[in-house]
Order: structure tokens, then C-alpha cells, then sequence
């Protein structure tokens, strides 16, 4: 793994770069420099933006790293290249007119509950475009194997300058609408940027020749829309759909704690910016004794790495509110159950890169269609009765049953499975240390508290790991940060 290692630990300096500073912009400067209500407002926005965003891509970024090895000419490669280029147009010139047309019935529907979403339509489109195209141009440098930079553009970038934008906003250089505007132009200078690198990396060369495989690529394309559109649902539907049902100032409270629990996602996000074309590359050649032990080494990684994040957010979260503002507190479920959807998720390792690059990716829409629909109907019964904690339990039953399908369907049509006996050991380390120290907590400043519990869990944690071996790569990596000492 030695690809995936090097890759994956620069990915994951950046993107915990990018949620330390994220965390700062959620927990600290938005609850400061803005209302709840624009607070909320800025995270439906860009929720639905997310949510619309594989739409506006039409499965290129996928279908460019699914297709890639395939074509074995210059020609073949760059007439390919670019439909890849052009293809999301056919969906994103469309969109555009029928919002030009339907703005204000658009506007309405979704605004009965908050008016103030109707004057950021435009806003929210332009930010879904920029998403699309960004993800393009990242799937265009990832098929070189080049995935720092553009995930340093993917976690760091946009917060950096949502922090900029939020400072100029408290010393009164920008107003409110400014503000807003800014967040457009963030996301759009983002897009432009991996743009200009992915050209750097292979400059593209219009081509305009028939591809052999055109029929399948554009199956797959329309095809991934859905499978895309699904995994972004089942994170951001729920925000949109409690700015339908309740106050948009809730959706702040609620976007803080999925904040705090998507942090234990990091590893996995990281790793799989290269478990994706790696996979890709093993299907395309049939190798599946690599894809078994990228499978097995991706998933147990994972495991140790979200396991440990998981302990230090879900045994740290009760002090870790007393630092926010009170009217936060309601989110402390959110965090406890969101916190164990997402470790199930890293649990999986590769799982996802196997299924949207195999022939099988049009069982699992199937699959993942049957879930969309079933989250929906559990946001709509539980939000009006639990609020942003009936959002959190329908997102938890929905990612808990999708995952469970996924790993049934990857080893019923590949017989591999991610876990191992130090999965089970892991898994047992975990549930004994909640045990021992979530109710326990030292008695003084929260800070305070925090860190010594911190540095006490981390100490338990990273010895029994080490000394009982549970992953060579975990234990080679401490093996030279020991002997650099």
C-alpha cells in the first residue's frame, strides 16, 4: 500500500487541516458573526447545493475514473477526455432555463416555511455548477494518480476563505447579501483553481471522434447520477428537508453537530481520493487478489484511525458544549448517534470504490433508490415529532441499512469481506473505553478537562493498538515516529 499510504496520510494532514479550520468557522465564528437564521441559512443552502451537485456533474467524475485505463490510444484517450469535458452541459443548460422560468414557483415551494430561502436560488445553483465542475476536474487529476493537491483545494480551501469572508463580515467591510455573494465566488475561484492544476497535470486535447464504448459510458453516466445523488442525499436531504418542516436557525444547531460527528470521516475521505482509481485500475485488470487486500488493509486502517476520532469526539462531547453557546446543546444526540453512522461507514475501507467501479453499480442504485425513499418518509414522520433529533435518527437507519446492503452485495458477488479478527479486537477496544470514560470526566475548566481526558484516552488507545499489532501499516507508522525520537 505504499501508493495509499503516502497519498493518504498528505490527504489526511490536509483535510484535518481543513476541519480544524472548518471547526473554527462552525463552532466559534458562525454562532459569533452571524443570526442563526443566516447561519441556517447558509447551511441549507449549501446542503442543497451538495444535494443537487451530481446532477449538474452527470456521473463524470465517476465515469472518468471508472473508464480511464480502459482506452488504450492517444485518440480513443483524448476523444474520450473530452466528452467528459463537455457532457455535464447537457444537463447544466437546462437547469439554468427552467429556474430562469420557474424561479418564482421554485422559490415558493421551497420557502413555505422560511421566505428568506427564496432570495438565494441563484446562489445555490451557481455553488451546485461550481461543485460539479470542481469534482471533475479533481476526477481528471486523480486518474494520474495525483490526488494531494486537489484534495487540499477539496478541505481547505473554501474554508479558508468562508473565514476570510466571515471576518470582513464582522468588522463591517462586507454586508450580510456581500457575504452571501462571497460564498459564490469562494466555491467558484475553488473550481477554477483545480481547473487550471488538472490542465497542468494532462492538458487537455480536443477531440471530437467516435468512441468505441459511448453507449456504456453514457449508461454508466446517467446511471451514477442516481448512485452519486444517493450517497449525497443520505448526508444533506435532512438539512434540507428541516428547512421545509422547522425554524431555520434549527438547521444551525443541527449543522454544528453533524460537523463535530463528520470529523471521523476525515481518515476515510482522505484514503479515498486513491482507493478510487486504485480499485478502478484492479477491476479493469481482474486482479481481485489486490482488490481483496486493498479491501481488507483500506478497512482495518480505517477502523483504527475513525475508532480512535470517534472515542476523543464521543467521550470529549458533553465538555465540548459547554464552550458554545447554550442554544447549541440540543444537537449532544445528534452528535452521539451521527458519530456512529459515520463509524460504520469507515468501517467499510473500499467498499464504496468497488461497487461504483464494477459492472454491479446498477443493483446497488437500485438499493440505494429503496433507501432514499425510506429516509424521506422517516425525516417526514420524525422531524415534526423529534425535530433535528428525528432528522438524526432517520439519517442513522438510512446510512445503517444502505451500508448493510453494500457489504452484503460486495461479498455475495466478489466473496470478500473488509473485516478481520483485529476488526472484532478493534470493535471490543472501542465499546470498552466508551465504558470506562464517558461518564467519568476530571473536575475543572472544560479545556482543561478535555485535554487531559484526550491525552489519557490517546495514551490507553495507541498502547494496546501497538503492542497488540492489530495493523502492520498503524504499527510500522509508530515504529518510525518511536525510533525518529
Amino acid at each position: 500500500m505504499g501508493v495509499v499510504a503516502t497519498q493518504s496520510l498528505k490527504n489526511l494532514i490536509s483535510t484535518y487541516l481543513g476541519f480544524l479550520i472548518g471547526a473554527i468557522n462552525t463552532l466559534f465564528l458562525y454562532t459569533e458573526f452571524l443570526s442563526d437564521v443566516y447561519y441556517g441559512m447558509v447551511g441549507y443552502m449549501l446542503s442543497l447545493a451538495y444535494v443537487i451537485m451530481p446532477l449538474m456533474a452527470f456521473g463524470v467524475h465517476n465515469t472518468l475514473i471508472k473508464f480511464y485505463t480502459s482506452f488504450k490510444t492517444r485518440v480513443s484517450l483524448n476523444s474520450f477526455l473530452t466528452l467528459m469535458l463537455f457532457l455535464p452541459l447537457l444537463i447544466i443548460f437546462p437547469v439554468v432555463l427552467i429556474t430562469q422560468l420557474c424561479y418564482y414557483n421554485i422559490g415558493e415551494f421551497l420557502s413555505t416555511e422560511n421566505p428568506i430561502i427564496k432570495n438565494y436560488l441563484w446562489h445555490t445553483l451557481i455553488i451546485a455548477i461550481a461543485l460539479a465542475y470542481f469534482e471533475v476536474f479533481f476526477a481528471w487529476a486523480k486518474v494520474q494518480m495525483q490526488t494531494v493537491f486537489g484534495n487540499f483545494m477539496k478541505e481547505v480551501f473554501h474554508r479558508v476563505g468562508t473565514m476570510i469572508l466571515l471576518f470582513t463580515l464582522y468588522f463591517d467591510v462586507i454586508n450580510l447579501g456581500q457575504f452571501m455573494i462571497g460564498l459564490v465566488v469562494v466555491y467558484s475561484l475553488r473550481m477554477l483553481v483545480m481547473m487550471f492544476y488538472a490542465f497542468s497535470v494532462k492538458f487537455p486535447v480536443i477531440v471530437f471522434r467516435g468512441i468505441v464504448n459511448i453507449r456504456s459510458i453514457l449508461n454508466y453516466s446517467g446511471l451514477i447520477i442516481i448512485a452519486a445523488s444517493i450517497a449525497t442525499i443520505l448526508l444533506d436531504i435532512d438539512k434540507v428537508m428541516l428547512g421545509y418542516y422547522i425554524p431555520i436557525q434549527e438547521i444551525a444547531y443541527y449543522n454544528v453537530a453533524i460537523f463535530i460527528a463528520a470529523v471521523i470521516a476525515v481518515p476515510q475521505r482522505a484514503m479515498h481520493q486513491i482507493l478510487m482509481p486504485l480499485s478502478a485500475k484492479y477491476l479493469n485488470e481482474n486482479d481481485f487478489d489486490a482488490l481483496d487486500d486493498l479491501y481488507k488493509k483500506s478497512a482495518l486502517n480505517l477502523f483504527i484511525i475513525a475508532g480512535f476520532i470517534f472515542l476523543l469526539i464521543v467521550l470529549n462531547i458533553k465538555e465540548l458544549y459547554f464552550l458554545i453557546p447554550e442554544e447549541f446543546n440540543g444537537g449532544l444526540f445528534v452528535v452521539l448517534i451521527i458519530s456512529a453512522a459515520k463509524l460504520y461507514d469507515a468501517i467499510l475501507g473500499s467498499n464504496n470504490a468497488i461497487l461504483f467501479n464494477s459492472d454491479y453499480y446498477r443493483m446497488v442504485l437500485f438499493f440505494g433508490v429503496i433507501l432514499v425513499a425510506i429516509m424521506i418518509f422517516l425525516n417526514i414522520l420524525l422531524i415534526p415529532l423529534f425535530g433535528i433529533n428525528g432528522a438524526a435518527m432517520a439519517t442513522f437507519l438510512a446510512i445503517f441499512m444502505y451500508n448493510t446492503l453494500k457489504l452484503f452485495f460486495v461479498y455475495k458477488k466478489f466473496k470478500i469481506l473488509p473485516f478481520t479478527k483485529n476488526s472484532l479486537k478493534i470493535g471490543v477496544l472501542v465499546f470498552i473505553l466508551v465504558g470506562l470514560f464517558y461518564f467519568w470526566d476530571f473536575p475543572y475548566h472544560p479545556i482543561i478537562n478535555i485535554g487531559l481526558k484526550s491525552i489519557l484516552i490517546s495514551m490507553v488507545y495507541a498502547i494496546v493498538v501497538y503492542k497488540l499489532k492489530f495493523s502492520e501499516d498503524v504499527s510500522s507508522l509508530m515504529d518510525k515516529i518511536i525510533n525518529r525520537k
